[in-house]
């Protein structure tokens, strides 16, 4: 795997009047890499990823994408530079299908004039991503029917609809067909696992580990412990607006200052592993 540098948060800082949310984070992820940002409520978390994805405006400090700052550009030119996002609540279009909502977002597909059908936008490739989410017995079934955990899982495979082509049907391609310098792709993930049942969790976060196995760049933001260790390639701790510790999960589980101040001195490892999305990782690695 590419170990080229594609997103980097520099100086990043963030201030509502005299309350410092950030304080001069910096951090920079690899190409392919699947990094999990963490910390207690208050730490600037959801600050920091709506500075990234572009919901707020840092007050200092600069987000470069493939070298490229993403700051003041609007969803539409982040999603053609590569990059997407998903939100805590499931965003989905609820009177639509399945595929309808992932027709609706393919990046490539021309443009809707009020005579097309939305099932006809490429239908094949809007299956082969159901699929991919595990939605391909739902393809057609009313998104207002599904349960919440589908929501979810269709909202990813939304967000990776529209992503250059080659890296969200990477499953179709193998070896240098895959190529991360050819089509770099990145997904910002607010809380892919909220509000989802342990089982749900593990399914979610297995979705997560193959779009990151397939070459796409992952950034998620987390509050559930097992949908972190065994999934996230490296973990980023915030507290109080700083970054106090980045490194492998492992690493970080053992840091003496994220013991005491968030994760517990009785925190156990093993117990908070997702043992289906390690089991993906791992059979992937």
């Amino acid at each position: 795997m590419s170990l080229q540098t594609v997103l980097q948060v520099s100086g990043l800082a963030k201030h509502f009047g005299g309350v410092r949310a950030l304080d001069g984070v910096e951090f920079s992820v690899p190409a392919g890499q699947c990094v999990a940002l963490i910390g207690p409520n208050g730490a600037g978390k959801s600050t920091c990823f709506a500075c990234l994805a572009g919901q707020q405006v840092p007050t200092a400090g600069e987000v470069l994408w493939q070298g490229q700052s993403l700051l003041g550009k609007p969803p539409a030119e982040r999603q053609r530079l590569g990059v997407a996002r998903t939100f805590q609540v499931a965003q989905t279009f609820e009177a639509l299908t399945v595929l309808q909502n992932i027709q609706l977002v393919l990046r490539g597909a021309a443009p809707l004039a009020w005579w097309d059908r939305l099932d006809r936008r490429q239908p094949e490739r809007a299956l082969r991503l159901a699929a991919q989410a595990g939605l391909k017995a739902q393809a057609h079934a009313t998104v207002a029917d599904l349960p919440y955990g589908a929501k979810k899982r269709l909202e990813l495979a939304m967000a990776l609809a529209g992503l250059p082509e080659a890296a969200a049907d990477a499953g179709e391609s193998t070896g240098a067909d895959r190529s991360l310098d050819r089509c770099p792709s990145l997904l910002l993930l607010d809380e892919p696992a909220a509000g989802l049942a342990l089982a749900e969790r593990a399914d979610m976060m297995a979705l997560v580990r193959q779009a990151a196995s397939q070459g796409v760049t992952v950034l998620y933001t987390e509050h559930n412990m097992d949908a972190v260790f065994g999934v996230a390639d490296r973990v980023l701790v915030l507290m109080q607006g700083r970054l106090v510790a980045d490194g492998l999960p492992e690493a970080v589980a053992q840091d003496p200052q994220v013991r005491e101040r968030y994760l517990g001195m009785d925190f156990d490892l093993n117990a908070n592993v997702n043992t289906d999305a390690k089991g993906l990782h791992d059979a992937q690695g």
